[in-house]
């Protein structure tokens, strides 16, 4: 595989396995596996096995409580990448409306009930519509990701392995990123609610329709 083969290819399975472990996700990891196999030795790799290896042995109905435990119950757990930049405001409804239009720009566009800063539909983005584009979106919304690592593994979660497959096709986090993520990590984003109509209420998971 070429470097960008491989970073498309943790991006897709990356996409897949932050999804709602239903049955439709599910049918999919033997592919995930088939792919991940060829990928070069490395944290990606390694971390993205650990991941299918977790799936193989918990029952579905154990990885579905996990998930919404994670995901739905606990904020600091989020996958909206627009939350950590924006929080519940009315700048966060226009990060969105300029998401949709960076897809369109792509040939992407998105369905009534997907919200386009959810990050497997990032990483689907990056991984089959524009590998550059998608990241540079990842790298500029790295203090979140990282935030979201770190969440995770305070959490004591399995899915801290996949944020971490997806951490090392970015850059090192430099100071700027660091220092970022320390500022929302002893604030928060901010707490305003309004502004968001166009977009509808945030749906945690997101593949849950």
């Amino acid at each position: 595989m070429t470097a960008q083969r491989d970073a498309a290819v943790i991006c897709q399975a990356a996409a897949v396995l932050l999804q709602y472990p239903d049955e439709a996700v599910l049918d999919r990891i033997p592919l995930v596996a088939e792919a991940i196999a060829d990928l070069p030795p490395g944290t990606a790799q390694s971390t993205l096995a650990y991941f299918l290896r977790h799936l193989e042995d918990t029952p579905p109905r154990d990885l579905a409580e996990h998930y919404v435990a994670i995901f739905d119950r606990r904020r600091r757990c989020c996958l909206y990448l627009t939350w950590w930049t924006d929080g519940e405001t009315r700048r966060r409804g226009q990060s969105l409306a300029a998401l949709k239009g960076r897809y369109r720009r792509h040939g992407l566009e998105l369905g009534g009930n997907e919200l386009p800063d959810y990050l497997p539909v990032v990483l689907e983005y990056t991984a089959t519509g524009g590998l550059a584009d998608g990241l540079a979106l990842l790298q500029e919304h790295r203090a979140g990701i990282e935030l979201l690592r770190l969440a995770l593994q305070d959490a004591g979660s399995p899915y801290t392995a996949v944020i971490e497959a997806v951490c090392t096709l970015l850059p090192g986090p430099s100071p700027q990123d660091r220092a970022a993520a320390q500022r929302l990590a002893r604030t928060g984003p901010p707490e305003e609610t309004v502004g968001l109509e166009p977009f509808g209420p945030m749906q945690s998971g997101g593949a849950r329709r």
